[in-house]
């Protein structure tokens, strides 16, 4: 690579605002007040900390500084797997930034509500026709928290039969949540492995699956970047016996347009809007993750529900089966309205364009990486694709050193060491909006990465170099984390 994409460059070091505030200063002038002073409570004064004194400039200079350490989407491109980490356009970010909406209290009355209560039923209508599902609820704060509110509309359809049930079906290839949230709901999660080209087998199914298993929750495309192309036969052996399908939507990104879940055999699915509608993912949130259901589950789902009598909105409680209330208020309605403008901008032609665009860009990196790099399956992917660092065992290089390397070309990091199933897996995902020449210049520093393993592997070792903070001692970072800067 005759040029990386990242430099050396004055990098600044902050200290903590409390190590730089002096008394007196400020960075604000209050207003002369025109009512009595009352200071707070002796109790409330005494020897816990003080928020420091700071000029603005202190202020403005501390934020930029930290704001050079980050990398983020709008820095270069965020190849993570399994995240989406697509751009998000900022005419989203302005809309949700609306006086209207976002100074809404969520207690005002439905009549004074009528703007925010329909787009939340119009997103509803939206996302059920994208999914081929009828009734949603967008309560759920993300993709967890919609594969909970899925096991407990599991839970509440099998109580509502009479029988409950104890057992829930988990493929090796799903998210690593899946298991967790049926666990939270009662139920055991029993594994299910992955045939040789990496998606499941009916027959593996057939014989796991019995009359006290409720169900499956199956990731499509799953994390190997594949499409669970036996679906619609597996979910004919789960319905046979009584149980559920449960289908992960965090990978929708691939498929929108292109295949409704509900149309090949899925019951209910988790959308993440923080990934496949273009609203910021990473930082700890906020998120969404809406749930779709068909017909006969609609009155499990969490009240209150959004519904329209006489031309007008307003929220209803009275679903006497219903799973209850999954989150305070109405969710993160400011992710819900960035991805209701994402929508209304992109139409059914700009979603499924978007979608087969991330499949081709996740399809050329595999093929200008898999002569270098170890591809875990043949066969073309979706929207992300998943080698690993079997070709450079000789070397004595891992993945996590070449993706160490990756940084000092000024590129963070794949997905590296998941899914599980693949020894030393990277997954690569550049979503749709990366261009062609973006992608040929990652491929490039990539490939000149591997090709340091046998000529420079020091380099490797070593890295990164080029950054603020060099190589970290992960172990101890995880078990005894400094979290004061």
């Amino acid at each position: 690579m005759s040029e990386p994409n990242a430099t050396t460059g004055l990098i600044l070091n902050e200290p903590l605002l409390w190590e730089r505030g002096k008394k007196g200063r400020r960075g604000f002038s209050m207003p002369a007040g025109d009512v009595p002073r009352n200071p707070l409570p002796a109790e409330l004064t005494g020897d816990g900390p003080d928020f420091p004194d700071l000029a603005e400039i202190e202020v403005v200079r501390h934020y930029t500084r930290l704001s050079t350490w980050n990398f983020g989407v709008d820095t270069g491109l965020y190849p993570l797997g399994s995240c989406t980490m697509k751009y998000n356009p900022k005419i989203n970010e302005k809309l949700a930034g609306l006086r209207g909406f976002a100074a809404a209290h969520p207690l005002l009355p439905s009549a004074l509500s009528q703007g925010a209560l329909r787009l939340m039923f119009d997103l509803e209508r939206f996302l059920a026709e994208i999914t081929g599902l009828d009734a949603v609820t967008l309560q759920p704060a993300a993709g967890a928290h919609g594969e909970l509110t899925g096991m407990l509309i599991v839970h509440a359809y099998h109580r509502s039969r009479g029988k409950q049930r104890t057992k829930i079906l988990i493929p090796d290839t799903a998210h690593g949540t899946n298991p967790a949230s049926a666990a939270l709901c009662g139920y055991a999660p029993v594994p299910v492995p992955s045939g040789p080209d990496g998606v499941i087998l009916p027959e593996t199914v057939e014989a796991l699956m019995d009359t006290d298993t409720a169900g499956i929750m199956i990731t499509n495309p799953n994390t190997l970047g594949l499409f669970e192309a036996n679906i619609r036969e597996i979910a004919r052996i789960v319905h046979d016996r009584g149980g559920l399908v449960y289908g992960d939507g965090a990978n929708m990104n691939a498929v929108l347009g292109i295949v409704r879940p509900g149309e090949i055999g899925v019951d209910i699915l988790h959308l993440n809007l923080h990934k496949t509608f273009s609203t910021p993912h990473g930082g700890g949130g906020p998120g969404a993750g809406p749930v779709a259901v068909r017909t006969d589950l609609a009155r499990f789902l969490p009240v209150p529900r959004v519904v329209e009598k006489n031309g007008m909105y307003e929220l209803c409680e009275d679903h006497p089966e219903s799973v209850g209330r999954m989150m305070a208020f109405h969710g993160h309605f400011g992710i819900l309205l960035r991805a209701y403008a994402y929508i209304l901008s992109m139409g059914p032609d700009g979603l499924k364009a978007a979608s087969r665009l991330a499949v081709l860009n996740a399809n050329y990196v595999r093929e200008k990486l898999k002569d270098v790099l170890h591809a875990a399956y043949d066969g073309p992917c979706m929207h992300e694709c998943v080698f690993s660092d079997q070709n450079q065992k000789e070397s004595g290089i891992t993945t996590l050193e070449m993706a160490k390397r990756l940084i000092d070309y000024g590129y963070h990091p794949p997905t590296i060491y998941f899914p599980l199933v693949v020894h030393g897996a990277i997954m690569i995902e550049p979503t749709e909006t990366e261009t062609k020449e973006d992608l040929d210049q990652f491929i490039e520093a990539f490939r000149s990465v591997i090709r340091e393993t046998t000529e420079n592997p020091g380099a490797l070792k070593d890295a990164p170099t080029r950054c603020k903070v060099k190589r970290l001692d992960e172990t101890a970072a995880a078990r005894t984390p400094c979290l004061a800067g």
